[in-house]
């Protein structure tokens, strides 16, 4: 059973940055896709960014301030966020599924959720 943990939330001012971490147990590694979401209240959850294998995705809100990227050695998936806006404000959560992923920015297309992290951006 793969297990997924997320840690780095926090409260930052609007252009600031935080860094999430997904630290998964239970045999993920490179044959995983790794999706990140999130959801703000009231809102439906929204795809921010995967990883499949090397390649990586992007929602256009977030596309040139986020950074997905992967530690196979350390089974963990990072999203540095810069240039944060208030309208970033939300849970994230990662998710994650067993190997090639066909479409990786639908929640659907995820077997296994972390509990999430909250960010929160003040203007």
């Amino acid at each position: 059973q793969v297990q997924l943990v997320e840690s780095g939330g926090g409260s930052v001012q609007a252009g600031g940055s935080l860094s999430l971490s997904c630290a998964a147990s239970g045999g993920t590694g490179s044959s995983y896709t790794v999706g990140w979401f999130r959801q703000a209240p009231g809102k439906e959850r929204e795809f921010v960014a995967a990883i499949r294998s090397s390649t990586t995705y992007y929602a256009d809100s977030v596309k040139g301030r986020f950074t997905i990227s992967r530690d196979n050695a350390k089974n963990t998936v990072y999203l540095q966020m810069n240039g944060l806006k208030p309208e970033d404000t939300a849970v994230y959560l990662c998710a994650a599924a067993p190997g090639y992923v066909l479409i990786p920015n639908v929640r659907y297309s995820y077997h296994y959720w972390g509990q999430g992290t909250q960010v929160t951006v003040s203007s």
